[in-house]
């Protein structure tokens, strides 16, 4: 079981993101057509579990070969095959359990997507609602210290509560 720890927001993520950022379109810039910061590392006040979330989009998964996964293993992110999860191709960055940074790739402006936009902007756009969120992540870590699984599971609804207004 991972252990799950939430920092205080940090500014500094918004750099490492665009750190990331470059090395990342240089590795995919022939099949990339959009990147972004999401999760909570990426919204402003929210307070954490210090991984930054990085969102590439491309055409179609099926641009994500052989080629791409090794250039990104080049620069650190290794392939980490999510079969329950279809809709992505994820790289995880750092050992595992103790991952730094993490890549979801999904088809630019489809679905999932867009609904991680919307949830990133929903938060940002809802002082009262990022606030109630962060509470959640507070108690949810005094409560899971050990159980990252469960930490993430207890999210759910709340996170669902949010998508739903997504139209």
């Amino acid at each position: 079981m991972e252990q799950v720890t939430i920092s205080e927001y940090d500014p500094l993520w918004v750099k490492e993101y665009e750190t990331e950022k470059v090395k990342i379109v240089k590795e995919l810039d022939d099949i990339l057509l959009g990147i972004e910061h999401i999760g909570s590392t990426s919204i402003p006040g929210l307070a954490a579990k210090p991984i930054i979330d990085i969102m590439a989009g491309v055409r179609s998964l099926e641009d994500i070969t052989d080629i791409y996964k090794e250039r990104l293993q080049n620069i650190g992110y290794e392939f980490v095959e999510h079969a329950h999860l279809p809709q992505r191709r994820f790289f995880r960055r750092g050992a595992w359990g103790a991952g730094t940074h993490h890549l979801h790739i999904y088809e630019y402006k489809q679905n999932h997507w867009n609904k991680n936009l919307f949830f990133k902007e929903y938060l940002i756009n809802h002082p009262e609602i990022l606030k109630e969120y962060c509470n959640l992540k507070k108690q949810l870590e005094r409560r899971y210290k050990n159980d990252r699984v469960a930490y993430t599971k207890a999210k759910e609804p709340f996170i669902e509560e949010i998508l739903n207004k997504f139209n």
